[in-house]
Order: C-alpha cells, then structure tokens, then sequence
C-alpha cells in the first residue's frame, strides 16, 4: 500500500523496518513500536521515549500500533525535500533507494546502504516491488508473506555493528552455543567476549557479541544514568565495554549493585 500511495518500493520499506529494529525485537520497537528509529525532531507532539544513540539520551518517537511507525516512516521520508531526489528513481530500483537513503544522510553507518541490499536479496524483498506479483496475490496472502519474511529474519540472526563492534539480538529459546554454531565460533569464545560463564542463559532481546568489548565506551557516550531494572552486566552490553572496565572507571566494587538515578562513567 505505501508503495502505491507513496511510490517509496516496498523493498526499502521492508529492509528499513527489519534492519531498524531487529526484525522487531529491539528495546526501542518493543517499547515505543518505533520500528524505523525516526527521532522526535522539532515539531513532534506525540509520546517519546529516550534511548542511546548518537548522544546517550536521543529522543525517539513512541506510536500507539506498529503500523502508525510504518505510516509515519513514509511521511518522514516525502514530507520536505530532504530526500526529493530519491523519488526520481524507479519504485523498482531498491538499489538506488538504498545508496540515497545513505548518501542523504538517513542513517550515519557508512554500511546502510550495503546492509539493506542484504536484506532484500536475502529474502527476495524485491518480490513486493512488482506490481504484477501484488495484484496476483490476495491481501490475506500478502499478510501472510510479510509475517513469513519477518520469521525467516527471526529464524536466522542478522548481525548488526554497534559501537564498532558486530553482534546479533537473541531470541527466544536461543543459547551461546546455537549461536556459536550457526555462524562457525567457539562456544568458548562467544562466553568469553560477553563475559558470561558456561551454561549462562539467554533471554530475548540479549546482546551476543562477536568480538572482545572495548575498554571503554565510544564518544560521545562518556556517562549513563541508570535506569530501573539496569545493571552492571546490561550497561556494559549496551555501550560495550567490557564488565570489568566499567567497575574501575566508577571505582566501586563488585558487590556494587546500581540504583536507578546512578550517573555512571563510560570512558
């Protein structure tokens, strides 16, 4: 539907929502059903909710459904004249879209671009840009493609980079080892870069990193404040950093339990 009411290919729309939000697991899409990371920018009189981005406490906008996000998200993109050019291309040309989404500034990862391609070859997003394929499904069928192509994405973890270092989102029922396995490491090694002991359970939406963490956080992330339910171990994922950096930076102990309201360093 927004490809017919916005020209924006279908493709896009489906990349951006699955890369933006971890085929929707994500704390951001999971809190706020922000599925494309669209911040509150000036103008913005919805809810909001404030998470870790290009500064530690960024304002993200906050929808009632899901499917609010994905009409704002095609708003976003046609409202003003920020990414005018885009809408030259072919509805079909999910490449170009993609390059242009990058080069507009959409995103700051120098990968975007790369990144969405990815995802549309991988599971044959392009199959939505045509219109012949569309009208030779029925609504019904077209729902159910779309809730396939979002397990397959939940069935096979996508590895994003944060802070300069790659991980995946766990899902449920996920362990180190079956991670381990599906993309050839050591169980071993995925323990020690998250600093986890054998047997340590996962839970939905974990962080599992895929390389030792940094020493400290990246700028401009110098300080956390903590918020309820936070702990040491889940700040030191969020930024990062290994665990035990993290307690030397702020000088505290290991017995050191953080209370909401903390303001801790990072680097």
């Amino acid at each position: 539907r927004h490809m017919n009411d916005y020209n924006i290919p279908a493709s896009i729309t489906l990349a951006q929502g699955l890369l933006e939000s971890g085929a929707g697991m994500s704390d951001l899409a999971r809190r706020s059903n922000n599925h494309f990371g669209i911040k509150c920018h000036r103008g913005w009189r919805g809810e909001s909710v404030y998470a870790a981005d290009d500064t530690p406490n960024d304002c993200f906008r906050k929808y009632r459904k899901v499917e609010d996000s994905y009409e704002d998200h095609a708003q976003f993109l046609t409202v003003g004249g920020r990414y005018r050019e885009l809408f030259e291309l072919s509805a079909t040309d999910y490449k170009g879209w993609a390059r242009g989404l990058q080069k507009t500034g959409y995103a700051t990862d120098r990968a975007y671009a790369n990144k969405l391609i990815k995802l549309i070859e991988d599971y044959e997003l392009y199959r939505f840009d045509n219109k012949n394929y569309r009208k030779g499904i029925t609504r019904r069928q077209r729902e159910e493609n779309l809730e396939q192509e979002v397990a397959r994405a939940n069935w096979t973890h996508q590895p994003y980079k944060t802070h300069g270092l790659v991980y995946v989102i766990a899902v449920n029922g996920d362990s180190f080892a079956g991670i381990a396995h599906e993309f050839g490491f050591k169980e071993n090694d995925l323990l020690k870069f998250n600093e986890v002991p054998e047997g340590f359970p996962l839970s939905e939406g974990d962080i599992v990193y895929f390389q030792k963490k940094k020493p400290r956080a990246d700028k401009p992330y110098f300080e956390h404040t903590v918020q309820i339910g936070e702990s040491m171990y889940s700040i030191s994922q969020k930024y990062g950093i290994q665990l035990r950096n993290l307690y030397r930076l702020n000088k505290k102990s290991y017995e050191y339990v953080p209370e909401e309201g903390d303001v801790l360093r990072l680097r």
